[in-house]
């Protein structure tokens, strides 16, 4: 059988190889580069690309996609995403105060609900009016919205409970929906 030419190449660049250094001397290099190489992504290079991404957009929930921020007598306004309960602003009261003859449960519910005109989102304490008997507000002032609504295990961020405890009265009104403050 005829010696090809790559045969011949190869065995001379071989015997070469060997002749000229060590097993200890290639373990000896193998090892440094195996010792640096983790270093290479810490070397400074360009990331002009990668500073120009913009954010990943977020995933609006089907409350979100709706939401408006001019009715706050609906519904779809933008805090009532997590509001369970008869709006207070059909009941005399408004979006963070409640009516006449009622008072504040000395407890609430929160949620974080989405700006539409700012995309910032914001967490929003869900409370409820005490004191009277339910407000007979029209229908379209009734929600449950329950956007992201967490567990009943959760009771903190439940709106299914009466929050109406720790007042001289236990009867439910309305619910109001009052900025904390921006959520991070």
């Amino acid at each position: 059988m005829p010696v090809s030419f790559l045969d011949t190449l190869g065995e001379t660049v071989t015997r070469r190889l060997a002749a000229r250094s060590s097993r200890r001397g290639v373990l000896g290099r193998m090892g440094a580069v195996m010792a640096t190489a983790p270093a290479f992504p810490l070397l400074p290079v360009s990331r002009a690309q990668a500073e120009s991404a913009p954010p990943p957009a977020p995933v609006l929930t089907d409350f979100e996609r709706r939401a408006q921020s001019t009715d706050p007598a609906k519904c779809t306004y933008w805090r009532h995403c997590a509001i369970d309960g008869i709006l207070c602003g059909c009941c005399g009261g408004g979006v963070h105060t409640c009516p006449p003859g009622t008072q504040p449960s000395p407890v609430s519910w929160i949620g974080t609900c989405r700006n539409p005109d700012d995309g910032r989102s914001y967490v929003i304490a869900y409370r409820d009016c005490c004191g009277r008997n339910i407000c007979a507000a029209p229908k379209a002032c009734d929600c449950n919205t329950a956007d992201r609504e967490m567990p009943i295990y959760r009771p903190q961020a439940s709106n299914d409970i009466i929050w109406c405890f720790g007042t001289a009265s236990t009867a439910y009104h309305c619910s109001t929906a009052a900025i904390i403050g921006q959520a991070s």
